[in-house]
């Protein structure tokens, strides 16, 4: 049984969804959503997933990002947030997430 892989497939479809989430929030550094991804170990991940990550839902055009001075005297730091077009998506991706952990709760012979 190889669990790992089963994770790490589940966390690659997921893990888009936990940084939409995290900037719903707040608009974060990326170190900043790194250190809170990395807070629950099943979704933990590394700067070569989260940057390309965001470069490219900024590129989508859910993200924009904007430099912002640090208060302890350190370089800016490159802060994202989501757009409109961004929100929307959340809010699809939550519809969907939604539906498919009532399918499974339901097929594990909960109550959907």
């Amino acid at each position: 049984m190889n669990i790992e892989k089963w994770k790490s497939q589940i966390l690659r479809g997921t893990l888009e969804y936990c940084v939409l989430l995290l900037l719903r929030q707040t608009p974060r550094y990326g170190y900043e959503i790194l250190q809170e991804l990395n807070a629950y170990p099943f979704i933990a991940s590394t700067e070569s997933t989260i940057y390309p990550l965001l470069r490219r839902l900024e590129k989508e055009g859910y993200l924009y990002s904007f430099w912002r001075d640090s208060a302890e005297g350190l370089p800016p730091r490159k802060y994202y947030a989501l757009t409109d077009e961004g929100q929307q998506y959340l809010n699809v991706l939550s519809k969907e997430w939604n539906n498919l952990s009532n399918i499974i709760s339901a097929l594990k012979g909960g109550s959907p």
